[in-house]
C-alpha cells in the first residue's frame, strides 16, 4: 500500500499581490519558499496564488517592461490565509481597492506580510500603525516620515508582529518567508526548505541589513602601508599612540590622514576591521569563539560578543550558524521554477492547471 499522511489538511493559501510595477525578484520569493515546502511524505503545506490588482495584468519596469499575467484576481485575497505584498517600482500611491482588500483580510484574521518597499502598501492601509516595521534601508526614512504612527527600524532583516510581518529589501524577503515556515511547521521543515533553495536555514530577524566596513585606501596612498600593518596586527591590543608610532607621525597627523583617505578615525577603522576578521573566521573556520576573540584582539569572548552584536546585530554563534554550512549536510539542488496557468508550484515534476 502506498504511504499516505494520516491527516492531510488543505494547504495554507498564500496570496501574492502582483500589482503594477511589481519587482520580479520579490514576486518570485514566496513561490520559491512556500511552493516546495511539504510534509515528510511530500504533501504540499502551502498553495501559492499570484493575484493581480484591479488593473489586471501588471507591468514591471525591470527586465525590459516585463508583463505579469496573474491567474487570480484581487477577490482571491478573501480566501487567503497569508497575503504577501512584494516591492513595487512606485509603492507610494497604491489603489484604493487593494487597500480595502488588505484591510478586510486583516480584519478577518489573515496574516499579511510585505517584502522590501511593499511595507508602504501595508502602511497606507493602516496595518502598520502602532507597530514596528522595516523596509529597505534606503527607503526607511521616507516610510517613517510618511507614516509617523509606524515605528520604523532600518537596521533589521525583518519584523514579526504576529499577524503583520515586514522585511527589508531583496534577499531579506527569503529570510522572512523561511521564518513563516518555521513558525508554522517548525525548524526541521524550514531547514529542509532552506536546503532545497540553497539558503542558510535561519538568519535572525534582528541581524543587521548591512554592515559598514571600512573601505580600503587606494594602493599607493600614504595610508595603505599602515592599513596593511593594522590588518596583520588585529590580535594586538593597539592604541592610537601605537598606530602613530608605527606610522612615524604624530597622533594629530595620523587622524587627519585617516579622515582624508579612509573617511573615518583610526580606532573606528580598527574596530570595523576586527569585526570583519571575526566574520571571516566564523564563516570559514571551526575555531571556538574564545579563539576568534583572541585572533581579533578582543581579549575575551565576552568582549567579542558585545562588539559583534553591536555591529552585526547577531551573536557570533548565531552568525556562524547562518553562514557556515555543515560539510556533512550539503544543500540540495534548487528546484526549477515553473510558471503555471493555475497556482504557482515549484515542486519538481509537478504540474497543475487548477
Amino acid at each position: 500500500m502506498p504511504l499516505t499522511d494520516p491527516v492531510s489538511p488543505a494547504p495554507h493559501v498564500v496570496a501574492v499581490l502582483a500589482l503594477d510595477g511589481v519587482v520580479p525578484f520579490d514576486l518570485a520569493v514566496p513561490g520559491q519558499v512556500f511552493g516546495p515546502t511539504t510534509t515528510d511524505l511530500g504533501v504540499p503545506l502551502y498553495e501559492v496564488r499570484v493575484c493581480a490588482g484591479p488593473g489586471g495584468a501588471a507591468t514591471s519596469g525591470m527586465l525590459g517592461r516585463m508583463r505579469v499575467e496573474a491567474p487570480f484576481g484581487l477577490d482571491a485575497l478573501a480566501g487567503a490565509d497569508t497575503i504577501v505584498v512584494p516591492g513595487l517600482d512606485d509603492p507610494y500611491d497604491p489603489p484604493g481597492a487593494v487597500l480595502d482588500a488588505l484591510r478586510d483580510a486583516s480584519a478577518r484574521g489573515a496574516r499579511v506580510a510585505s517584502i522590501c518597499v511593499g511595507a508602504f502598501v501595508l502602511a497606507a492601509a493602516g496595518l502598520l500603525d502602532g507597530r514596528r516595521a522595516t523596509t529597505h534601508w534606503m527607503y526607511a526614512g521616507r516610510l517613517a516620515r510618511r507614516y509617523p504612527d509606524v515605528e520604523v527600524d532600518p537596521a533589521v532583516l525583518f519584523f514579526d508582529e504576529g499577524a503583520v510581518l515586514t522585511s527589508a529589501g531583496v534577499a531579506a524577503g527569503i529570510d522572512l518567508c523561511l521564518h513563516v515556515v518555521r513558525r508554522d511547521h517548525g525548524a526541521a521543515v524550514a531547514a529542509r526548505t532552506a536546503r532545497r533553495i540553497i539558503m542558510p536555514p535561519q538568519r535572525d530577524g534582528g541581524q543587521a541589513q548591512f554592515i559598514r566596513h571600512a573601505d580600503p585606501a587606494d594602493a599607493g596612498t600614504a595610508l595603505q602601508p599602515v592599513l596593511a600593518w593594522l590588518e596583520a596586527n588585529l590580535h594586538r591590543p593597539l592604541t592610537l599612540d601605537d598606530i602613530a608610532r608605527h606610522a612615524s607621525v604624530s597622533v594629530r597627523t595620523l587622524s587627519r590622514r585617516f579622515r582624508e583617505q579612509a573617511g573615518t578615525t583610526p580606532l573606528r577603522w580598527l574596530a570595523r576591521a576586527r569585526v570583519r576578521r571575526a566574520q571571516q573566521l566564523l564563516e570559514t573556520t571551526d575555531l571556538p569563539v574564545e579563539r576568534v576573540a583572541a585572533e581579533c584582539g578582543y581579549g575575551s569572548a565576552v568582549t567579542l560578543r558585545a562588539h559583534f552584536a553591536r555591529a552585526v546585530g547577531a551573536s557570533p554563534q548565531a552568525y556562524r550558524g547562518a553562514f557556515r554550512a555543515a560539510p556533512s549536510d550539503p544543500p540540495a539542488p534548487a528546484p526549477n521554477v515553473i510558471r503555471y496557468r493555475g497556482r504557482m508550484d515549484t515542486r519538481e515534476g509537478c504540474t497543475t492547471d487548477g
